[in-house]
C-alpha cells in the first residue's frame, strides 16, 4: 500500500482507495469491504491486492458487525393483523395463513363472524380477508398453494418445502426437494424457512448432521424474528457456559412472546445464573408483549380452542 493510502487510512478517510491511494471525482464510485466496510477501494484489483493487509482488521470488525446484528432486538416478524390491527402473535397457534388471498391473520379474526358489505353475517368457514370459502381438500390446498407460489410468496414456498419434508398432500417425502424450497423461501426473506433448514441439518435430514451450519441458519432466523431459533441459540451457549449469551438470546426471545425462554430465565435466576433484575425485566418484557397482542376477540378464541396460545 502506498503511503498515501496508509496515510489515509489511519485517518478514516473513505475518499481513497485503501490500496493505491487514488481519489476519485464521484467518492459514490469507490467501493467499501462488503466485509467490515471500514475501507474503500476502486475496483477488485486492488481489494484482492490489500488483503494481506487488511485481513486481521477486516475479520475483527465483521465479528463486531454480525455480534451487533444478531444481539440487536428485531422488528416484530408478521407485522399487524390486517382486519384488527394489532400485532399478530408471535407462534403459528395465534395465527392462520391464508393461502386464497396470502394474507397472515390473527386468530382471533379467524374466530370472529364475517360480515359482508351490507351488515350480512357470512358463511363460516370463509376468510375474514377476502370472503373465500376454506378449501375442503388436500388438492385444493395444493392448487392454492401452487397460485401463491408463482406470485412468489415466500410463506406458500415454504409451505411447499413442509409438504415435501412430512410426505404432504401427495407430495412424497424428498428432504432435498424440502430443502431446495426453503432455501429458496428463506432467501425471499422467510424466517422460518432459514430455522427449518436449521432444523435439516441438526437432524440429518436429507444433508449430513451439522450442527455448525445449523447454528448458522438459526442466526439467520433469529436476526428476521425467528423466536424458535432464537430460544435454539440461546440453549447451545447454556450448554456451552456462555452464561451472559444466553441469557441475551432469551431476552430477545421473550420480548417477542417465547415464553419457553421465560422459563430458562427463572432457571437460570434460580442457578445462580441471572440476577434478579434479569428476571425481573424478562417477566414485565414478557406482559408487554401480552398487552400488546390481547383483545376481545382473541380471549374468546382462546377460550373456544384449548389449542391457542397467546404465546
Amino acid at each position: 500500500m502506498s503511503a498515501a493510502a496508509a496515510d489515509n487510512n489511519n485517518n478514516n478517510n473513505g475518499n481513497i482507495c485503501a490500496n493505491c491511494g487514488k481519489g476519485e471525482e464521484n467518492t459514490n464510485s469507490l467501493k467499501a469491504c462488503t466485509a467490515c466496510r471500514l475501507v474503500k477501494y476502486c475496483n477488485r484489483e486492488c481489494q484482492i491486492a490489500h488483503r494481506p493487509q487488511h485481513k486481521k482488521e477486516c475479520k475483527k470488525r465483521a465479528a463486531e458487525l454480525h455480534e451487533e446484528a444478531l444481539f440487536k432486538q428485531p422488528p416484530p416478524q408478521y407485522g399487524d393483523c390486517p382486519i384488527c390491527l394489532l400485532r399478530i402473535p408471535s407462534l403459528h397457534t395465534g395465527q392462520t395463513y391464508m393461502s386464497c388471498c396470502g394474507k397472515i391473520i390473527c386468530n382471533g379474526c379467524m374466530y370472529a363472524p364475517v360480515y359482508d358489505h351490507q351488515g350480512n353475517k357470512v358463511a363460516e368457514k370463509t376468510c375474514p380477508f377476502c370472503r373465500t370459502p376454506y378449501p375442503n381438500t388436500g388438492e385444493e390446498i395444493v392448487k392454492r398453494n401452487d397460485k401463491r407460489i408463482k406470485l412468489n410468496d415466500s410463506i406458500a414456498i415454504y409451505n411447499q418445502g413442509c409438504y415435501y419434508h412430512d410426505g404432504m398432500y401427495g407430495s412424497p417425502q424428498d428432504y432435498e426437494m424440502a430443502l431446495e424450497f426453503y432455501h429458496r423461501a428463506g432467501e425471499l426473506g422467510n424466517a422460518k424457512a432459514y430455522y427449518s433448514i436449521g432444523v435439516c441439518y441438526k437432524c440429518g435430514d436429507g444433508v449430513e448432521e451439522d450442527m455448525e451450519k445449523a447454528l448458522y441458519y438459526w442466526e439467520l432466523a433469529a436476526m428476521k424474528g425467528d423466536i424458535y431459533s432464537r430460544h435454539n441459540l440461546g440453549n447451545n451457549e447454556w450448554r456451552l457456559g456462555n452464561m451472559v449469551r444466553a441469557l441475551k438470546h432469551y431476552i430477545i426471545a421473550v420480548k417477542d412472546g417465547d415464553a419457553a425462554s421465560l422459563d430458562n430465565i427463572k432457571r437460570m435466576y434460580e442457578n445462580g445464573h441471572a440476577s434478579k433484575q434479569d428476571y425481573t425485566t424478562a417477566l414485565r418484557a414478557y406482559q408487554a408483549y401480552l398487552d400488546e397482542i390481547r383483545s376481545d376477540q382473541r380471549d374468546k378464541a382462546a377460550a373456544a380452542d384449548e389449542e391457542y396460545k397467546y404465546y
